[in-house]
């Protein structure tokens, strides 16, 4: 078996559970090839002493791979998958952060819940994720990423609402006037979109959610729609400018600039241990039918 991993930082002990981790892969005697700027991290916290093979781009890794595991919060997560894009390698997310809503194992259960999904006793979450391009294109490496929550629009250097018109399926839907504009897959409904309003959707639901952010026209409400829409939007406000961000990527736009978003051709696979569900996550992380008075 063959496995990547990759972190972006350490949390607060982390190191003893990534030592963890790697102990249990190298007893199975498990091919572990670490991303390069996280293998420097681990050994500039002096976690391990062993050298390990290293990828650094997303050309470098293949279909070989039977797992990667993302060590970290829910944004380290976020950022793997533009290493995974189409090569279906399911992810393990290890939460060593805070609430790790995607994560498949948290950190104190790193050894019962390694050895199932070695026996391979797991299931796959297919999570859609979209990409976008742009008229006339751009060249920030941004918008070579796709994103598994949502793209968003923004203000950027100004207290004033900005105007997105939007478009689907180049039939004009509404002028929003507003901080901004969220469009999010299902994973993402749990994101940013909740928090401004927008509905919570299972990740198996074939939609998309366009959510406005702090809206002047308060009857503009969150929209569900099919998945294979193409959407585009056009900013226009007070500045030149304004703020597109995938995930945690931020790239800057002139306004007028068309922004085209479309589910991309493939999904990411998320590992999801059999005794665990998006609903059941739903009840433990969101607190969903809990009550501090009882």
């Amino acid at each position: 078996m063959k496995v990547g991993i990759y972190g972006q930082f350490y949390h607060t002990n982390a190191g003893t559970y990534i030592a963890q981790l790697l102990e249990l892969l190298k007893r199975k005697n498990i091919n572990v090839i670490i991303e390069k700027d996280f293998l420097e991290l681990i050994h500039l916290n002096k976690t391990i002493n062993e050298d390990y093979s290293y990828f650094s781009t997303f050309e470098e890794l293949d279909n070989s791979f039977d797992l990667f595991f993302c060590i970290g919060g829910d944004g380290t997560i976020l950022k793997s998958i533009n290493y995974i894009r189409n090569l279906d390698i399911p992810i393990v997310g290890i939460n060593t952060g805070r609430l790790g809503f995607l994560a498949t194992i948290q950190k104190e259960e790193i050894k019962d819940s390694l050895e199932t999904i070695l026996q391979k006793d797991y299931s796959i979450s297919s999570r859609s994720v979209l990409n976008i391009s742009t008229n006339p294109p751009s060249h920030d490496p941004v918008f070579k990423n796709i994103a598994l929550n949502e793209i968003a629009v923004s203000r950027k250097n100004t207290t004033s609402m900005i105007t997105v018109d939007t478009w689907l399926n180049d039939q004009y839907l509404n002028s929003y006037w507003a901080d901004g504009l969220i469009v999010s897959t299902p994973t993402g409904s749990t994101g940013y979109s909740l928090s401004c309003g927008g509905p919570v959707i299972t990740p198996d639901a074939a939609s998309i959610i366009i959510t406005p952010i702090a809206p002047h026209n308060l009857n503009a409400r969150p929209l569900v729609i099919k998945d294979d829409t193409k959407i585009t939007l056009r900013v226009s406000g007070r500045e030149d400018s304004h703020l597109v961000s995938m995930d945690s990527r931020i790239a800057t736009l002139e306004n007028d600039t068309e922004i085209i978003i479309q589910k991309a051709p493939y999904a990411i696979n998320l590992v999801e241990l059999n005794e665990d569900s998006f609903l059941q996550t739903l009840r433990k992380k969101l607190m969903w039918g809990e009550d501090k008075r009882n």
